[in-house]
C-alpha cells in the first residue's frame, strides 16, 4: 500500500468517491458564502453522472490518491471545435470541479493536480484551457499559468 500522495487519472470506478467529494466541495462553497440551501440532492445522482462521463471519454479527471483514498480532484471537459481548413481541430479544455480536502491543502496537492491535467492537455496538442475561477481559487490558477483573456466573452442567461 502506498503512503505517499500521488496524482493519477480517474477511472469510472472512482465515481462514488468523486461524487462524495463533489458534494463536500459544493457544501463548503455554500457555507463560505453563508447560504447553505436545503435539502441536498442525493449524492448517487452525481455518482451516476460522473461514472457515465468518465466512461464516455469526453470528460477526464485526475485524483489525489493518499493511502488509497481520493483526497482531491480536478476535471477536464474536452470541448470539440468545428473543423476548419487551415488549423488543427484540437479541442478546448474546460477545467472545472477542482477540489482538495482541507487537510491536504497548502502542500502542493492542487499544483500537482493541475500539472497532471496540463501535461495531458499538452500531449493532446491542445492550445487552450479555460476556467471560471472562484475568488478563492483565482490565485492558485494564476500561479499555474492561467491568465485573464481579452478573447473570451460571457453571456449570463436570465
Amino acid at each position: 500500500m502506498t503512503t505517499d500522495p500521488y496524482v493519477r487519472q480517474a477511472r469510472p470506478a472512482d465515481a462514488p468517491a468523486l461524487a462524495r467529494l463533489r458534494w463536500a466541495f459544493k457544501q463548503e462553497d455554500y457555507e463560505y458564502e453563508g447560504d447553505l440551501p436545503s435539502p441536498a440532492r442525493p449524492v448517487d445522482q452525481a455518482e451516476q453522472w460522473i461514472r457515465q462521463r468518465l466512461d464516455g471519454g469526453r470528460w477526464l479527471a485526475w485524483v489525489l490518491d493518499i493511502e488509497e483514498e481520493i483526497c482531491g480532484h480536478v476535471f477536464l471537459h474536452l470541448v470539440e471545435r468545428v473543423p476548419e481548413p487551415y488549423a488543427e481541430n484540437t479541442p478546448v479544455g474546460y477545467v472545472t470541479n477542482f477540489y482538495v480536502v482541507p487537510s491536504q491543502r497548502n502542500r502542493g496537492s492542487g499544483t500537482a493536480l493541475l500539472e497532471a491535467l496540463k501535461l495531458h492537455a499538452r500531449s493532446l496538442g491542445m492550445d487552450d484551457l479555460i476556467v471560471w475561477p472562484s475568488e478563492r481559487s483565482d490565485p492558485l490558477y494564476r500561479r499555474a499559468g492561467f491568465q485573464p483573456s481579452a478573447e473570451l466573452l460571457e453571456s449570463i442567461m436570465d
